[in-house]
C-alpha cells in the first residue's frame, strides 16, 4: 500500500492481500477484505463491505450501505444502488455453517441494480440489464432487460444509456440519446449499430 494510486478515507479498513487498482475511491467506514480485487476507477461509497474473493471490474460504482459477498463478480461499468443486497447462500441458518455452499452471481458489463433491490444468489444479471429499485431477483436476467417488483418481472428493455427501448413492428428500436439501433428477436435484444 506504500505506492497506492487510489484514495482511502481514514475510517475505512483495508485488510492485507487485497488488489486495489489505480483511481479507486473508498469512502467512510468501508471494509475491504483479503483476497478481493477492485478494478480501476471504482468508487465505493460509505459503509460498503467487499468480502473475500469478490471481483469488481473497472468503473464500478457502489453506493452507500452495500455488502458484496463472496461469490459475487461485477464486470466493468456496473452500478450498485444504495442499500441493494446480494445473498450468497439460498438457505441460511444461524446454527449451520454453509461457507462451502456459496453460490456465484455474475453482474455483467454495464448493468444497473437499483436502490434496495435484492439479488438472490446463483442468478446472473445480463449486460446492460436494469433492475428497478426494490426489486427481488429470483432468476437469471437477460441482457438489456428491465425488471421490477417482488418477485421481479420483466416489463421491458433498456439501452446501454439507460433509456427504455420501444420496438416497432419490425422489432427495431432506437435509443433516444445515443441513436444506437437495437433489434428484438426471440425474446433477446442485440445492439446492431452505434
Amino acid at each position: 500500500m506504500d505506492d497506492q494510486n487510489y484514495f482511502v478515507h481514514e475510517t475505512a479498513v483495508i485488510d492485507d492481500n487485497c488488489t486495489i487498482h489505480n483511481g479507486v475511491k473508498i469512502w467512510h467506514f468501508s471494509h475491504i477484505m483479503s483476497g478481493c480485487e477492485i478494478g480501476e476507477n471504482c468508487n465505493l461509497g460509505q459503509n460498503v463491505v467487499v468480502s473475500p474473493d469478490v471481483r469488481l471490474g473497472k468503473n464500478v460504482k457502489v453506493q452507500n450501505n452495500v455488502s458484496i459477498y463472496t461469490g459475487v463478480i461485477c464486470e466493468d461499468d456496473v452500478f450498485l444502488g444504495p442499500s441493494m443486497v446480494f445473498t450468497n447462500v439460498v438457505n441460511p441458518r444461524s446454527a449451520i455453517n454453509r461457507r462451502g455452499q456459496y453460490l456465484k452471481t455474475v453482474v455483467r458489463k454495464g448493468a444497473t441494480i437499483g436502490a434496495n433491490a435484492t439479488i438472490v444468489c446463483g442468478h446472473d444479471i445480463g449486460e446492460y440489464a436494469f433492475i428497478g429499485a426494490g426489486a427481488v431477483v429470483t432468476k437469471t436476467i437477460p441482457p438489456y432487460a428491465l425488471v421490477v417488483g417482488n418477485p421481479s418481472k420483466q416489463i421491458g428493455w433498456m439501452s446501454e444509456y439507460g433509456h427504455r427501448l420501444e420496438f416497432n413492428k419490425e422489432g427495431l428500436a432506437i435509443c433516444p440519446e445515443s441513436k444506437a439501433t437495437y433489434r428484438l428477436l426471440n425474446d433477446t435484444v442485440e445492439k446492431i449499430n452505434d
